[in-house]
């Protein structure tokens, strides 16, 4: 063998070895890896198209946003009326598949008694109709930016999850579907995060349960909802910044004392405010 065919071997051999490894069409993240009953799951894809995957858990399809080139982000809720253990994950597109096990843990949540007499505060018709349409928007476009903030400085008087009985009967698909910051009448309500306000709601107008409510669609099918206000500062339309007053905390509606009530909600479910405002989720 001469040298020139051995150093045309050699080149033919090292042009087989520095051949990239295929790359699958689909690469999924999750987190946080091991989710809890309340929990918003972070659903990343990477992918090699501009198409935007599907992603589908438990059978339900969620959206997927573009959140960078070939980056694609879905956010799945889960609450404490879920199970606790395997839930399956199964993301499509660009001629791939995949099917993840995801594993969500189970959560003690605590339980108050509750004893009413007398009827309660029914709400109207208009006020049901008008929550539900908001719990309903998924705006294309991400308003909020980091972490979200707090948005009363009262303390915290119910968590989130608290499940109840009442007159000694179990509410079987209750949960307290928020945060209730007690504070007196007048403290400022802020936003924790931009938006746009989508809802305003008076009990002029019949909000006879939710009481004076303001909601913000913060994008992606993220939205936050105020009730019991005292005063509303903002109107339907306005694109307001984090921290921006939304107006002071009250007892109007349903309410056996001044506090705000922020409920969060992701897809229509309402999961767990706090490790939006310590971890974030960008």
């Amino acid at each position: 063998m001469t040298l020139r065919q051995l150093a045309c071997g050699l080149l033919g051999s090292l042009a087989v070895v520095s051949q990239p490894s295929p790359i699958r069409a689909l690469e999924v993240r999750i987190a946080p890896e091991i989710p809890q009953l309340g929990s918003t799951v972070s659903v990343e894809i990477l992918t090699n198209t501009d198409e935007p995957p599907n992603v589908y858990w438990q059978d339900r399809s969620y959206p997927a946003f573009a959140v960078g080139p070939n980056r694609y982000r879905a956010l799945v809720p889960t609450t404490p009326l879920d199970t606790a253990g395997r839930s399956n994950l199964r993301v499509t597109g660009d001629g791939d598949a995949r099917n993840l096990a995801v594993w969500v843990s189970d959560r003690s949540f605590p339980v108050q008694r509750i004893t009413l007499s007398g009827g309660g505060t029914d709400p109207t018709q208009h006020e049901l109709d008008r929550v539900a349409a908001f719990k309903k928007i998924v705006s294309p476009e991400k308003f909020w930016d980091g972490p979200f903030l707090r948005p009363s400085a009262g303390r915290v008087s119910t968590i989130y999850g608290v499940q109840r009985y009442y007159n000694g009967v179990f509410a079987r698909d209750y949960y307290h579907r928020g945060v209730d910051y007690a504070a007196g009448t007048g403290s400022p309500v802020v936003a924790p995060a931009a938006g746009r306000v989508a809802l305003v709601g008076t009990v002029a107008e019949g909000f006879r349960l939710h009481g004076n409510t303001v909601g913000i669609d913060h994008g992606q099918g993220v939205i936050s909802i105020f009730l019991h206000l005292n005063s509303i500062d903002v109107r339907e339309g306005d694109f307001i910044q984090a921290g921006q007053r939304l107006g002071t905390i009250g007892s109007t509606g349903a309410s056996t004392g001044p506090h705000l009530h922020w409920g969060l909600y992701v897809h229509g479910a309402a999961v767990d405010p706090v490790p939006w405002r310590y971890e974030g989720i960008d």
